[in-house]
């Protein structure tokens, strides 16, 4: 009797023993695993310039940064802002001139991370550039003439027209920016950036010149550089996620 059932078992089984043997044995198991990363909208606002307007009384400034994430390494971004500063030039104790700047610009351009980060990370060492432009009026409120007529007392006198506006100023510029961000807190990102300008169009008043530009800086006589920097704090809104790169790790037998 149990030879029977014996005999039975193994006509089961040797279709299935047949099967199993005709089918080619993987010695390389492929191990797949899919990682996403997250894309979305960054914004927030430069540091620098909001603490430089509650410590000096001549300056006010507000600028707001933004960038997007279009691909794994490549970013579209832009900087808008506003900015007054009062100065004055002088020369020993005499006052040449002293004038207020205001106006706004915007920024926009690219940069590309250059940071590879582990998985679940969104730091990033930045490389890029920018095609910014500015629109701003300045204000002389007073100044000094050497006046070199006076034959006994030679020396510097007011101006006759003080408090005089030059309006429908402007200027665009590129730059070179390098700039780093890291995560402080879920979302939330710490930053700064250092930046080369180089002068494109500077528009100007024959009687005052742009000494002083919003979001440029200082305008040097004889050269068309200038050279800026920001501080971040910045918060990121995810919109999606996207599948990063089939990792395929192969197993030996």
């Amino acid at each position: 009797m149990s030879k029977y059932f014996i005999s039975l078992f193994l006509l089961f089984l040797l279709p299935l023993l047949t099967r199993a043997q005709s089918e080619p044995i993987d010695l390389q198991a492929k191990d797949t695993v899919e990682y996403k990363d997250e894309y979305g909208l960054r914004v927030g606002a430069d540091l620098s310039r909001l603490t430089f307007s509650f410590i000096d009384e001549d300056y006010t400034g507000l600028e707001l940064v933004g960038d997007y994430r279009l691909t794994r390494k490549l970013y579209l971004a832009a900087e808008i802002g506003n900015e007054k500063k009062l100065q004055d030039e002088s020369l020993g104790n005499t006052l040449l001139y002293r004038y207020e700047t205001s106006g706004s610009y915007i920024k926009v351009g690219a940069e590309v991370n250059t940071y590879e980060n582990w998985f679940g990370m969104n730091n990033a060492i930045t490389i890029g550039g920018r095609y910014a432009v500015a629109s701003f009026s300045q204000t002389l409120q007073d100044y000094n003439i050497y006046e070199s007529n006076q034959f006994f007392n030679p020396d510097f006198v007011p101006g006759n027209n003080p408090n005089v506006e030059y309006s429908g100023l402007s200027a665009s510029w590129l730059e070179f920016v390098m700039g780093v961000k890291a995560e402080l807190f879920a979302n939330i990102y710490i930053g700064m950036s250092a930046r080369l300008g180089f002068l494109v169009t500077n528009k100007e008043d024959e009687n005052f010149p742009n000494l002083w530009i919003p979001g440029f800086n200082k305008v040097t006589g004889g050269s068309n550089f200038g050279v800026g920097y920001n501080y971040t704090l910045t918060y990121f809104i995810p919109l999606y996620k996207k599948s990063k790169k089939t990792k395929e790790t192969n197993q030996e037998p």
